[in-house]
């Protein structure tokens, strides 16, 4: 049985598009399934923003393909990793829970690490170099977790 992790940001074009698009860079995707979505519905059936995936790019992955979705009550279900990239999206996914099981599923990416900070910034009204920052630190994160899941 595969393990299924989903990644959540707000509108699922920036933050959460790379950590799926990182995180399937560094597993077997025969055994582990990785989605993502956004909290709010902003932009469903959409690409990434134009950034993420320039760099995505710069790192040798493709994003391009991924569609935006909206984050529902019934991937508490189907996955067994929620991961979500800020303190809001953590109150708002967590605000749909039933149940503690549901809730023991969703945590912070950045809680993989011993950082002095656990939350990545939304890059999406920054510069590039917000999108490179958030990079590096969802890669980070996805190398913990890949080796913890694998």
């Amino acid at each position: 049985m595969k393990t299924k992790v989903l990644m959540v940001c707000l509108g699922n074009i920036c933050r959460s598009p790379l950590a799926e698009g990182i995180l399937k860079s560094k597993i077997n995707d025969d055994r582990i399934f990785v989605d993502s979505a956004g909290t709010a519905g902003y932009h469903i059936g959409n690409p990434p923003d134009k950034r993420s995936i320039a760099v995505a790019r710069e790192h040798g992955l493709d994003i391009a393909s991924q569609k935006c979705r909206k984050f529902s009550k019934n991937d508490f279900d189907a996955f067994d990793h929620i991961y979500v990239m800020d303190k809001s999206n953590l109150v708002d996914v967590l605000s749909l829970a039933t149940h503690e099981n549901e809730e023991k599923k969703v945590k912070l990416l950045l809680d993989e690490l011993d950082l002095p900070y656990n939350e990545v910034p939304d890059p999406y009204y920054g510069g590039s170099d917000g999108f490179e920052n958030v990079y590096q630190m969802i890669d980070l994160a996805c190398e913990a977790i890949a080796k913890k899941i694998k």
